[in-house]
């Protein structure tokens, strides 16, 4: 990644809509389910390979509805096919959008932290030299003491 700087902020005018429009999005996808991973486990799956099978079964069971037994819902096997396929549509474009916030905030985190880190530093070298400025250098410095407890630990265990 090339050192980029990111700019942006968001009004709480836009976080409040971006929520809304989240919610508006789960308003119109009230059939969303929550599954357990044992129950994920149980069920096929619809990859690539499985879709071009479930297209062609669509297509025979529309063209030989004759050999379906009467108790076979046709008309929700292909309900259950259409919305299969939409919802693999819709989750390409909002894992993309998910990749996106991820990434930005990987990136910006990192520029927060690089920009603390600097921030720690001054304050370190300035608690030396001017009063009031310890308590806030050590409140700083807890950040890093978990991670100098086991380096430490892992020293002294070799």
């Amino acid at each position: 990644m090339a050192d980029r700087n990111i700019t942006g902020t968001l009004s709480p005018e836009d976080i409040q809509e971006i929520k809304a429009a989240l919610q508006i999005i789960q308003q119109k996808m009230p059939f969303l389910i929550a599954l357990t991973a044992q129950e994920r486990r149980k069920l096929f799956k619809m990859g690539d390979k499985s879709l071009a099978f479930v297209t062609n079964s669509v297509n025979a069971a529309q063209s030989n509805r004759e050999i379906l037994p009467a108790s076979f819902d046709i008309e929700q096997f292909i309900q259950d096919y259409q919305l299969a396929t939409t919802l693999s549509e819709l989750l390409i474009s909002i894992r993309q959008l998910t990749e996106q916030v991820d990434d930005t905030l990987l990136a910006v985190g990192s520029e927060a932290m690089l920009g603390s880190l600097t921030v720690y530093d001054y304050v370190k070298t300035a608690a030396k030299k001017t009063p009031g400025l310890k308590t806030l250098a050590e409140l700083l410095s807890d950040r890093f003491k978990a991670i100098s407890k086991g380096r430490a630990a892992k020293t002294s265990g070799s």
